[in-house]
């Protein structure tokens, strides 16, 4: 199979099996909730667009990455969220329903902040290499639109007047959004096996201290603004789970740079790890909480 397939098909028509499922489980009051935890969602909101990008543009500076690597750190710092969100929320018994509300929400917003980001690290980060990379905001409006938005409207539509075929739905769309989303994590790894360690040593710990340092963000930000524990599992888990389906997107079929989109897939590798210890100490707390009560 050619890399053009994979980049220009595949993987965007991927993204959009995953965005639909992800619409399956929504409903508008999942919108309307948001209204219902202010507080809850600004901070989620917060942390997710503005202060998350920020701290993986100094994390590039910091360490000096390269022009690929700074990019491809940029691109998974843009993009928040996502169906595998929900899930890990779920199992560390966090509040869902802001979760949802808050994937929702960032799935809608980032079609607007994700050009602007890149926009800007495009010509922060490139503008001395020899790469001539462009990314053209409206055209990369419409693509991120046609792969997220509009698949999340179908399965809001089919929810809304198809039920009971969406219940049934949500538990194998579920499954097949994550044999997808590894599926590409694996095609990207393959296609780099000859780099994949160099790629390590150069963005594995940096991706690392990025989801490390979100996540952290997320939690004692939640418990800076005294949000219930519930509530602080949901925004820890929403600031540091990032959507690498999306971001392995933008990298090889949008901007068709696919080295940029290394950094993309350790995160999400790294990521799962860090939320497998978030779940069993947040399972501790719950335990320890309701022994007491």
């Amino acid at each position: 199979m050619e890399t053009s397939i994979l980049t220009a098909v595949i993987l965007p028509v991927s993204l959009a099996i995953i965005m639909l499922g992800m619409g399956l489980t929504l409903k508008l009051e999942n919108f309307k909730k948001i209204f219902q935890y202010p507080k809850a969602a600004i901070i989620g909101l917060t942390n997710q667009l503005i202060v998350l990008p920020i701290i993986g543009f100094v994390l590039a500076i910091s360490f000096d990455l390269s022009p690929d690597m700074a990019m491809g750190l940029m691109i998974i710092a843009a993009c928040p969220g996502g169906p595998t969100s929900n899930l890990i929320t779920h199992i560390a018994k966090g509040d869902i329903a802001l979760s949802i509300s808050l994937t929702a929400i960032t799935s809608m917003l980032t079609v607007f902040t994700i050009p602007i980001i890149l926009s800007f690290a495009l010509n922060y980060f490139t503008q001395d290499s020899n790469a001539q990379i462009e990314l053209p905001i409206l055209n990369t409006i419409i693509q991120i639109t046609g792969i997220t938005i509009v698949p999340v409207t179908i399965g809001m539509l089919i929810k809304n007047y198809y039920p009971k075929f969406a219940d049934n739905m949500e538990s194998p769309m579920r499954i097949a959004s994550t044999v997808i989303f590894v599926a590409v994590l694996l095609g990207i790894i393959l296609a780099n096996k000859h780099h994949i360690v160099e790629y390590l040593k150069k963005v594995g710990l940096i991706a690392l201290a990025l989801n490390i340092a979100t996540m952290a963000l997320g939690f004692y930000s939640s418990k800076f603004f005294q949000l219930n524990l519930k509530q602080s599992i949901s925004i820890t888990i929403e600031s540091g789970i990032q959507n690498g389906t999306l971001a392995i997107v933008i990298a090889t079929s949008i901007l068709q740079q696919t080295a940029m989109s290394i950094p993309a897939a350790v995160y999400s590798l790294l990521m799962f790890l860090t939320s497998g210890v978030l779940i069993y100490q947040f399972g501790r707390k719950k335990n320890s909480s309701e022994s007491v009560a």
